[in-house]
């Protein structure tokens, strides 16, 4: 599924909707260049899961913890991460068994350990600055 977003806004109502979908236990899984918009989705999906807590970049966390929503979300930074076997140092089997949404932006770092199951979010760039052409592979709608 192909969808269009003209804002940061969009971005985020596209996550709040996505979310709506996934069970505990979801891995969703992101690509897209720097600023792409990634962080901008997984916002929504906090916004969807009910959690107010304000939404940043895990970049130098490795991983952000947000609760008090419907589900817990993790939500990963794997830029640092070199292989799987980094993943599963800082205990991502742990975070697995929690019952929460994992979302995972850079996942093609660790694409090996993703399981069948995973949903996959392409964020790229549209013709101008502000579009983004968002698939998403694996969710029903």
């Amino acid at each position: 599924m192909e969808k269009y977003s003209e804002s940061e806004q969009d971005t985020e109502r596209l996550g709040e909707d996505l979310v709506k979908q996934l069970a505990p236990g979801s891995v969703v899984a992101f690509t897209g260049d720097l600023g792409a918009g990634k962080t901008a989705f997984v916002r929504g999906m906090a916004r969807g899961l009910g959690i107010t807590q304000r939404v940043t970049s895990p970049t130098f966390t490795i991983v952000n913890e947000y609760e008090g929503g419907a589900l817990p979300l993790f939500h990963f930074d794997m830029y640092r991460l070199y292989s799987s076997d980094d993943l599963f140092d800082i205990g991502w089997e742990d975070f697995l068994r929690r019952g929460g949404i994992c979302a995972v932006e850079w996942s093609e770092n660790i694409e090996d350990a993703l399981e069948p199951d995973t949903i996959y979010v392409e964020i790229r760039r549209g013709a101008d600055d502000h579009q983004r052409i968002i698939s998403i592979k694996g969710a029903d709608k």
